[in-house]
C-alpha cells in the first residue's frame, strides 16, 4: 500500500540525516495521500542507519494503524493536526536542529532580518503559545498541533507563505505541497535560525525593510515571481 509514498517518506527522513538536522532518532517526516486519507509517517524511535520503505507507518486521520509492523512516530497527532488544518499541505518535517530549536526553547519567534529569510519565509517564524498543563499531561501531541494552528491564526499568517512554526520549548515543524519541499524547508529555516542568532549577537536592533521583505518573497512567489528557470527553453545543442 501507498509504496511510492512510503519510498518518499522514507527518502525525506534520511535526507534530514545527511542535512545535518537531525541526531540520533530526533526527528521525523511524513507525506499524505488525501485522495484515500491516508499518512504516511517514519516509525517511532527507529535508527536512520536501517531504515528502509517497508518500515514506514501508514495511519488515518484519526491515527489508526493501517499498515506496518513499528508503531507510528510519536509526534504522529501533531502530523495530523496539521493535514487537518491546512489543507494544501502534503508533507510535514519535525526535527530538533539545533539553531531552530534554541529559539523554540527561548520562546521567541525567529524574525525576518534578511532577504535569506524573505525568500522562503513571508513573516518572521512565529512560537507558539505554551500549552496549558491539563493537555500536556492528556494530548500533549495534539495540543502542539493546535497551538500552531492557533498561533497562525491569532497572527494572521498564511501558512502556505510561511511554512514553519516553532513549538514553544520543543522544536520545529515546517510543511510544504509534498514531503521533499517539507524537507527543503527545514534545511531554510535551521540555515535562518543561525544567521538571525548571529545578526542579532551582532546588533541587537537591526530590523528589515518592509519593502525589501516583500520583494524578496515576491521574487520567488506568487503570480509574478521572476526567480529561476520556470518558463525557460531548454538551449538546443549546438552539437559541437
Amino acid at each position: 500500500m501507498l509504496g511510492k509514498l512510503k519510498e518518499e517518506v522514507c527518502e525525506a527522513n534520511l535526507a534530514l540525516v545527511r542535512h545535518g538536522l537531525v541526531v540520533l532518532t530526533w526527528g521525523n517526516a511524513s507525506a499524505i495521500d488525501r485522495e484515500r486519507g491516508l499518512v504516511v509517517i517514519k516509525p517511532s524511535g527507529v535508527s536512520y542507519d536501517a531504515m528502509k520503505p517497508e518500515d514506514m507507518v501508514v495511519v488515518d486521520l484519526d491515527g489508526k494503524v493501517v499498515e506496518g509492523r513499528f508503531r507510528p512516530s510519536s509526534d504522529t497527532a501533531t502530523h495530523l493536526v496539521l493535514y487537518k488544518a491546512f489543507p494544501t499541505i502534503g508533507g510535514v518535517v519535525h526535527t530538533h536542529s539545533a539553531y531552530a530549536t534554541a529559539w523554540a526553547q527561548a520562546a521567541r519567534a525567529i524574525p525576518n532580518l534578511g532577504t535569506t529569510h524573505a525568500d522562503t519565509f513571508h513573516t518572521d517564524v512565529p512560537v507558539t503559545d505554551e500549552i496549558p498543563d491539563d493537555r500536556i499531561r492528556d494530548a500533549y501531541e495534539e495540543a502542539t498541533g493546535d497551538t500552531i494552528v492557533e498561533t497562525f491564526r491569532r497572527l494572521g499568517i498564511d501558512p502556505d507563505e510561511t511554512p514553519a512554526a516553532l513549538a514553544v520549548h520543543h522544536g520545529p515543524f515546517t510543511w510544504g505541497r509534498t514531503v521533499e519541499k517539507a524537507v527543503e524547508h527545514a534545511v531554510s529555516l535551521e540555515a535562518v535560525a543561525q544567521m538571525a542568532a548571529t545578526s542579532l549577537a551582532l546588533n541587537p536592533t537591526v530590523r528589515m525593510n518592509p519593502a525589501l521583505v516583500e520583494k524578496h518573497y515576491a521574487r520567488k512567489h506568487g503570480p509574478n515571481a521572476y526567480y529561476g528557470q520556470r518558463d525557460a527553453v531548454a538551449p538546443r545543442s549546438s552539437g559541437v
